[in-house]
């Protein structure tokens, strides 16, 4: 009788087991059928893009770009994706003479507009600003193999995204989608020309949202994926599983040189401000409050008697701009703009930089553990106030942020413009603050060598970083002084 049951049961678990494995096959045949419904749907908005334009540069004997012809303007396209590995020999200008040639640069995009009519037959098309800067011709290849000479309608460096427009009629516009919907673990599926490869499919998951600070454009927010991403997938869609666009495939991080499974995509909800913007008016317009701002780590959460890590920190006020008219104060702690909760900078900088100078918005900030309601106009992010935005460097090693020092701040710190850099934030456990660093100190020397801007700053301090000590000159209240850090 044992053995007729042991039988049975022997018998029961085999055919389970059978149909536990057909099952899983069955589901992953209806996953490889949703990935390749969606290229279908998808690749034929999906285009190849050859840009062609003049450059000049040092002629480098017996040198050759690890992609043979097909290469970039210059050197910052490869160092994007493979870091200082790939960029010039460094040899003194003096002994190489000029010299210019045409290069050629490869990359993706995707039509996400047209326009039809009588005499006006349009697509655009949404690609990557580094794809197409600089160049003179630029060549648009569908999948169908049709090639089209395409116009820049607007390009806009500090978000890294531009406008194409190829007249041609009855093209298939892709759908965008809601990037801020978008889940951690979600699939996603990147769609471009890695190395020339038109029309190639990758996969994967989104592995993280809103990362900021990576130094690849000036107002970030990218969404981070497992899907590949290579050199020329840049400007090509990110899509979800209904075949909506939520992301621009952007750079990859990489110690090796190549594919390591870190890319990053601009989020379609920020990409398609920029790209309605462009085609508008040719150019971005952007919102400014006058502020510097900073993470509030949980340090300075309870320094400021806060219950836990909320909102943003101010670290300054420009004078005689809409957040000093509108009465924010250094140490006010923004929690809410627009209503919407704020937990971090980056995010917080892009909305305000995306909303419409001279309109009405609504901060909710804490200042001496009270909350408070305040009501600023918004204000044009000019030339000047843009330069100052895009010059803020910060060093980990040091635990500072520096700014370049524009007219404006150069006013209100007693400080000349082109003469040092301004600190705005000091990390509480930092090597700078045991030094005494504050905000509001000029740094005006590293290493003995005036410094004009905050790149000069950067630059310098990398170079220390195998020392591990630095000399720094600073100006405070008019008086100057030494101060030696090492780490």
């Amino acid at each position: 009788m044992n053995n007729k049951i042991i039988l049975i049961l022997s018998v029961f678990l085999f055919i389970t087991s059978v149909q536990a494995q057909e099952s899983g096959i069955e589901s992953l045949r209806e996953t490889g059928k949703a990935f390749s419904s969606v290229a279908r749907t998808v690749s034929p908005s999906v285009v190849y893009i050859r840009s062609e334009g003049i450059v000049t540069e040092q002629e480098i004997p017996d040198f050759h770009f690890p992609f043979g012809e097909g290469v970039p303007f210059n050197d910052d396209f490869l160092k994007r994706f493979f870091g200082d590995q790939f960029q010039h020999p460094q040899i003194p200008r003096s002994e190489t003479p000029e010299s210019k040639r045409r290069a050629v640069s490869q990359g993706s995009g995707f039509i996400y507009k047209t326009k039809d009519g009588l005499f006006s037959d349009k697509s655009y098309i949404l690609t990557n600003n580094h794809v197409v800067a600089g160049a003179d011709k630029i060549h648009v290849q569908l999948k169908d193999g049709r090639e089209f000479v395409a116009e820049i309608v607007g390009t806009d460096p500090q978000s890294e995204v531009a406008v194409l427009m190829i007249k041609a009629g009855g093209l298939p516009a892709l759908a965008l989608g809601n990037s801020s919907s978008l889940e951690v673990g979600e699939w996603v599926i990147a769609i471009g020309s890695p190395f020339g490869l038109s029309h190639s499919l990758t996969v994967g998951v989104v592995s993280a949202k809103g990362r900021t600070s990576l130094g690849i454009s000036d107002y970030e927010d990218f969404i981070q994926t497992d899907a590949a991403i290579n050199p020329g997938n840049s400007g090509g869609p990110l899509v979800n599983l209904d075949g909506e666009v939520v992301g621009i495939n952007t750079a990859i991080m990489s110690r090796s040189g190549g594919y390591m499974g870190v890319g990053f995509a601009i989020p379609i909800d920020l990409a398609k401000g920029i790209a309605h913007q462009l085609m508008d008016s040719g150019k971005v317009t952007r919102g400014y409050l006058g502020i510097v701002i900073q993470e509030l780590t949980p340090e300075l959460a309870s320094s400021f008697d806060l219950d836990r890590n909320q909102g943003i920190l101010i670290a300054q006020v420009t004078k005689d701009t809409p957040a000093a008219e509108a009465g924010l104060k250094q140490g006010d702690v923004i929690i809410t703009y627009q209503g919407k909760p704020v937990t971090k900078v980056g995010d917080f900088r892009n909305r305000v930089s995306l909303s419409s100078p001279g309109s009405r918005e609504q901060l909710t900030i804490i200042r001496d553990g009270k909350r408070r309601n305040i009501s600023v106009t918004i204000g044009t992010l000019s030339k000047d106030e843009m330069a100052a935005e895009a010059s803020t460097q910060s060093t980990d090693e040091l635990g500072l942020t520096v700014q370049t020092i524009t007219p404006q701040l150069a006013e209100q710190f007693n400080a000349k413009a082109g003469e040092g850099v301004v600190v705005t934030q000091v990390r509480p456990d930092s090597i700078a603050a045991s030094a005494g660093i504050e905000s509001g100190s000029i740094i005006v020397q590293v290493n003995r060598i005036p410094i004009a801007n905050a790149e000069d700053f950067k630059r310098e301090v990398k170079k220390s970083s195998a020392k591990k000590r630095i000399l720094l000159l600073i100006k405070k209240n008019n008086m100057q002084q030494f101060v030696a850090l090492s780490w």
